[in-house]
């Protein structure tokens, strides 16, 4: 900023700072690691790891295409099979970025392991050495966001919303369902839960009922929580998380900001333009 600029133009630059600043407040949509989990630390044969770079080349080129893809590489002890899901809602370019950065948290922190899972919130990812498709495993964690306790109203209509949403997605044709609770002064609240796609319906379902019954207690009194598993996983909030791709979009949610909009860029050049009007005064 030249230091000719009047404190108008200084003033105008801190609004379009705060402007920008309130797209990446905490309601905005952020792929962040949950974490990863893996067997011990075995020594692999050099075989193993080359399947397993292959597995790793076959995920990251083809999982953009619907989201999910499973693969597999090598003969016997050296056999690798491999599986990545991204939420429904992400789109190809993310959901292939979000799965190489599971590749790369699986290869800097866990590499000498022959059975991982990593979890983002925009993907999961898993490798081993045993055949794990189409089979339910309970192994799940649950996570509260910062945004506080809801009221005291909502609870029982938060969590009757979302186990709604847990016997409706096993029937959907990719065992995702996502939906719109409104409840009046307090807001509205957001939920979605989905499944791994080479599940059947009946363990979706079963999955999803065992996430709600372990950890309903621990999180339904939350504005927010996610729960992650190896099977399926639920996320509830009080704003709109997600990218509009099954429902209308409802007024009075919260902030989704996958980017400055166009909207926003509109503004963005109205106030830009005006600084430029003013730089000399």
């Amino acid at each position: 900023m030249k230091t000719s600029q009047s404190k108008r133009s200084k003033f105008l630059i801190l609004a379009v700072s705060i402007f920008l600043l309130s797209c990446t407040h905490s309601n905005g949509d952020i792929n962040e690691s949950k974490g990863y989990q893996f067997s011990d630390n075995t020594a692999l044969s050099d075989k193993f790891k080359s399947n397993l770079n292959n597995v790793f080349n076959s995920l990251s080129s083809n999982v953009a295409a619907n989201g999910f893809y499973k693969s597999t590489f090598g003969k016997n002890s050296d056999k690798v099979y491999g599986l990545a899901q991204c939420r429904a809602d992400i789109s190809p370019a993310n959901c292939t970025n979000c799965i190489n950065e599971s590749i790369n948290v699986a290869l800097q922190n866990i590499s000498n392991s022959n059975s991982v899972e990593v979890w983002f919130t925009w993907c999961f990812l898993r490798y081993s050495n045993e055949s794990f498709f189409g089979v339910w495993e309970k192994g799940s964690m649950g996570v509260t966001t910062d945004t506080g306790f809801d009221d005291a109203a909502v609870v029982p209509k938060g969590v009757a919303f979302m186990s709604g949403i847990a016997s409706m997605a096993p029937n959907k044709p990719r065992m995702v369902e996502m939906s719109v609770l409104d409840v009046g002064q307090s807001g509205k609240r957001y939920g979605m839960a989905q499944c791994r796609r080479d599940l059947s319906r009946s363990d979706c379902g079963k999955c999803l009922d065992d996430q709600l019954m372990s950890f309903t207690y621990s999180v339904e009194d939350k504005r927010g929580w996610e729960i992650y598993g190896m099977s399926c996983s639920m996320w509830y909030h009080d704003f709109q998380f997600y990218s509009n791709i099954s429902i209308t979009a409802s007024a009075g949610g919260g902030k989704l900001c996958h980017g400055i909009t166009a909207v926003s860029m509109t503004i963005l050049s109205f106030i830009l333009t005006f600084l430029l009007a003013f730089r000399d005064l």
